[in-house]
């Protein structure tokens, strides 16, 4: 801005030889040094004092309002001390007399180099801005828990997810310490460590604790801690992240849980076959003593008590394989009510005398498809645990119903589904359980008797049991009230099957026919020899499939009707033998027994439709009523 071309020449030529080159424009007056500013590019304002129609400290106000950024150096002829001041105040950048053009050059540096410095100043503070938001979206928007937590266990500041893990407002956490949250438990160890890296000791440490929420329940988190450092003395502070990790150590139990059971079916699987073969052999022959005794007879007990507890023996081994997916459910369609009722008398030897029970089965119930041994071993547990929650008696009741479950009682019935159902309800007047007995009732081994009164079995075998038959267990317990099982079956829609029908009772079938009995186990195989040949039959023996072969050419009497034979022997496997035998004789009927576990034995293909198998270890009467039956056919 200069009205004298002499003057902005001069201007012109010091910037020059002061190595500045650069492009000026000079104007006269208010309206062209307008113009010339809002066309752009200006980087610098030279500007006289005292121009006929227009003045430096105007165009510094004009600059200013609109270019805030923009240097402006006065450069005039004439300007005292106070003008300079003046212009200095109202915005000036710098000011140089004509007189003194020797300063121009360094003055115009200067000017620059703070429109520079300005101007990198104003990235670090956008770039600090962009970044505070950015840590700011990282705190408030993070699924993880954070604070801010002082040397006094304290959270000054945490962020909304950690405030809903917690169940708290930011400011109720504030005013909490941290032990105020976290498990009795875990407090000691937690409040070690944090100390550590706010006293320098450590940068960072991690740990997976237990929290409470604000309603009580504890949930599982990892937590990672740094030291804030802003010094290099000790820390004022330390950030806490926090994962919610129940769900993994969950996932991480139920692996750990799959992995000990698959060890304890190994060894189920492994030890099954010769316990099976000596729990036959125990319980038919207290059964011939049971025979042989007078009714009256002392011995009696004695006997009764060795089968009872042979059968016990037979229902744990049973017990483990089941739960360990080795024994495979055979499912018919039944009637529950007819379950409850094979078992009634059985069941009220198991309680004691001052514990009434009440069974009230169900009308025009529906049917089931199930395993009618397994249910009555769900009921056979059900039952003995009301006996032990009431050591000083009590009421239990057992009914059956139809129910039909909608939606909205499915959503409240964790694994159920809309539908028509059977329901089994087996209810005490015990002692009742607490919410956390309730949590782990179904934990494999999980117990709360004491020792050597419970294997932790028998709940984890129901549910695994009523799993398999499609259906599903609600549990609804009080202490001091007693406790209801409602166990739900899906209703089906057929007609009863045979193997459903009640077992026969009486005299044992008697028999002339000759049985071909095949079995590799010395005392199981005179034991089922015995109990042949004393209901009449006659009985070829043979120690495995080879033998049996032999024996069965060898044979000059009458026809042999029936082979009884174990599934796995050495030399050769029954259901070989049975197929050569079926060749010579094929009108030839076959029944398959064996100790292992179902899966086993389940490529020999004996539990395939059609065939016959019996199970061991089974008892005199079951042999003599499936050889009969078998017979008749």
């Amino acid at each position: 801005m200069e009205d004298d071309p002499l003057d902005a020449v001069l201007v012109q030529s010091a910037l020059e030889a002061g190595g500045i080159l650069c492009t000026t424009s000079r104007v006269d007056s208010r309206d062209a040094f307008v113009a010339a500013l809002e066309l752009g590019g200006i980087d610098l304002v030279l500007s006289d004092f005292s121009l006929p129609a227009f003045d430096g400290l105007s165009a510094i106000e004009i600059v200013r309002a609109r270019w805030p950024d923009l240097p402006v150096i006065l450069v005039s002829g004439t300007l005292g001390e106070e003008l300079a001041i003046d212009s200095l105040r109202s915005g000036a950048t710098d000011y140089v007399l004509k007189g003194r053009l020797a300063r121009l050059v360094p003055a115009v540096r200067r000017a620059m180099e703070e429109v520079e410095e300005r101007a990198g100043n104003r990235r670090t503070e956008k770039a600090l801005l962009e970044s505070e938001q950015r840590l700011r979206i990282i705190f408030t928007e993070s699924p993880l828990g954070i604070a801010l937590v002082g040397g006094d266990g304290r959270p000054v500041l945490t962020n909304l997810a950690l405030q809903k893990m917690l169940g708290y407002t930011g400011e109720e956490l504030s005013r909490m310490p941290f032990a105020d949250f976290t498990a009795a438990n875990d407090c000691v160890a937690d409040s070690r460590l944090h100390q550590q890296p706010v006293q320098g000791l450590r940068a960072n440490y991690q740990i997976e604790k237990r929290y409470l929420r604000k309603d009580g329940e504890a949930f599982w988190a990892r937590l990672s801690v740094s030291a804030g450092l802003e010094a290099e003395e000790h820390a004022d502070f330390a950030i806490g992240m926090f994962e919610d990790i129940t769900e993994r150590r969950h996932l991480e139990a139920q692996f750990i849980e799959a992995q000990k059971l698959e060890v304890i079916g190994q060894l189920a699987a492994g030890v099954a076959h010769d316990f099976n073969n000596l729990l036959a052999v125990i319980m038919g022959c207290s059964d011939f003593i049971a025979l042989n005794l007078a009714s009256d007879s002392p011995m009696q007990k004695d006997a009764e008590e060795i089968r009872h507890a042979s059968e016990r023996a037979a229902r744990l081994t049973q017990q483990l394989l089941v739960f360990s997916c080795k024994q495979t459910v055979h499912p018919v369609v039944l009637n529950l009510n007819t379950v409850v009722q094979e078992m009634d008398k059985m069941l009220r030897r198991l309680v004691d005398e001052n514990i009434e029970i009440t069974v009230i089965p169900g009308k025009s119930l529906g049917h089931i498809m199930a395993d009618s041994g397994y249910i009555g071993q769900v009921l056979m547990n059900l039952v003995v645990n009301a006996r032990d929650a009431m050591p000083y008696g009590g009421r239990l009741a057992i009914a059956t119903a139809d129910v039909t479950l909608d939606d909205n009682d499915a959503l409240a019935r964790p694994g159920a589904t809309p539908g028509d159902y059977v329901m089994l309800r087996v209810a005490d007047t015990g002692t009742g359980m607490t919410n956390e007995v309730k949590a782990r009732l179904f934990e494999a081994f999980f117990t709360t008797k004491p020792s050597g009164k419970g294997t932790g079995l028998g709940l984890a075998t129901c549910q695994t049991i009523v799993q398999q038959s499609g259906g599903h267990i609600l549990v609804e317990s009080e202490i001091g009230k007693g406790t209801t099982f409602r166990i739900f079956f899906p209703r089906v829609e057929r007609p009863l099957d045979a193997a459903a029908k009640p077992a026969q009772t009486g005299p044992l079938p008697r028999g002339t026919e000759t049985v071909l009995l095949v079995e590799d186990e010395p005392s199981v195989r005179h034991l089922a020899a015995r109990v042949l040949q004393g209901q009449g039959y006659e009985v070829l023996s043979a120690t495995n499939g080879r033998d049996g072969l032999q024996v069965a050419r060898g044979h000059s009497g009458s026809p042999i009707r029936l082979v009884v034979t174990d599934v796995i022997m050495p030399l050769m496997d029954g259901r070989v033998m049975a197929e050569w035998l079926k060749t010579a004789y094929p009108d030839l009927k076959v029944l398959f027994t064996s100790g292992y576990p179902d899966d086993a034995i389940a490529h020999h293909g004996v539990l395939e439709e059609g065939v016959e198998f019996l199970p061991k270890p089974y008892t005199p009467a079951t042999l003599a009523r499936i050889v009969r039956e078998m017979l008749d056919r």
